[in-house]
């Protein structure tokens, strides 16, 4: 019999597979280390190969296209229901290879080397940030104890550090000061690591074509446009703006039943990073709207005299979301319209 799908779990080093025929008979449980892997996949016939998208899971695609096979990657929530009794890797597999086969499944598209180097500059990038966060929260902790309260504007905790290690403010003791000229100096490292990676991002926005035409909407700049076209991959597999802002957990949580809608909140799910980026994109489209006359601008005048302004955040975040996907997906550039 010959295999038409096979489920792999991936790992740093030990392989499962589980492999079934057209009449979904299981053919093939086996067990491989790392380096026969490549070797096992190119001695079969071409297949459906299935794996959770995980770390490693875009290069182990990249190996089997190259040798024949469809890849599938799917996200490990949508694998979880096929488990069958206790969780192990020869179960998992099993359960990928069942999942994959499902009609209407949904897959993670494939990311090429360019999207997975600029995503890792993001990842890094995203680090930096939330270290830099986490000592600026820590050093207002620390001085907050003796008596100096420092706003939250990162810009004037700078300006109080200064002040603090030149000796403008004597009432701390000698092994405060000689801490806060260490956090000073490490903050200062950190300014000028995020500015480089900040340098780094627009570079590689101005040499990407897809990139710039994003970065044309109201509220996307140069980091958002350049995680976008890392994250999105095969922009074929959303079928609407909807599906697209979905994805990014813009969309409303529903839960209704018997013919009856509810809607909440923003599902919040996808990706946290992108979906933070394009809300806070949306908010400094708000706070330039105020004045204008554009048709845009106008409707977000209407929202905001009737709703809070988060949720008209999330409103234009959403918009944008839709307007990112026409673009991808037609090929066209921006076009500023009146909202539907």
């Amino acid at each position: 019999m010959q295999i038409v799908r096979i489920g792999l779990d991936l790992a740093k080093n030990v392989f499962e597979v589980h492999g079934v025929d057209a009449q979904e008979e299981a053919i093939l449980r086996k067990t491989l280390r790392r380096d026969a892997v490549a070797q096992f996949f190119a001695d079969l016939p071409p297949c459906i190969v299935g794996m959770e998208a995980c770390s490693g899971s875009h290069y182990w695609a990249k190996v089997f296209a190259n040798l024949g096979h469809e890849v599938r990657l799917i996200s490990p929530q949508f694998v979880t229901p096929y488990v069958k009794s206790n969780k192990n890797d020869r179960n998992d597999a099993e359960a990928i290879c069942e999942a994959i086969g499902r009609p209407s499944m949904r897959f993670v598209p494939p990311k090429s080397s360019e999207q997975l180097e600029i995503q890792a500059v993001h990842r890094i990038r995203q680090r930096l940030v939330s270290n830099r966060t986490r000592l600026v929260n820590q050093i207002r902790g620390l001085l907050a104890e003796h008596g100096v309260v420092v706003a939250r504007d990162i810009t004037r905790l700078r300006h109080a550090l200064g002040q603090i290690a030149d000796g403008t403010d004597n009432n701390l003791g000698d092994m405060i000061l000689e801490l806060v000229c260490d956090v000073r100096e490490e903050l200062g490292e950190l300014d000028q690591r995020i500015a480089a990676y900040n340098k780094r991002i627009r570079g590689l926005f101005r040499s990407n074509e897809m990139c710039q035409r994003i970065g044309e909407i109201e509220g996307i700049g140069p980091i958002t446009a350049t995680a976008l076209v890392a994250a999105v991959g095969d922009r074929t597999c959303f079928k609407n703006g909807r599906q697209f802002a979905a994805w990014l957990g813009l969309v409303p949580k529903q839960r209704s039943s018997g013919g009856k809608s509810r809607l909440f909140g923003i599902s919040k799910r996808g990706d946290r990073y992108l979906r933070t980026l394009m809300i806070h994109g949306a908010r400094a489209v708000l706070a330039k709207a105020g004045g204008k006359t554009d048709p845009r601008s106008l409707w977000i005048g209407r929202m905001r005299n009737r709703r809070h302004p988060n949720v008209v955040a999330v409103a234009v975040a959403n918009k944008n979301a839709r307007i990112v996907w026409s673009v991808l997906s037609g090929g066209g550039r921006y076009q500023p319209v009146a909202p539907m």
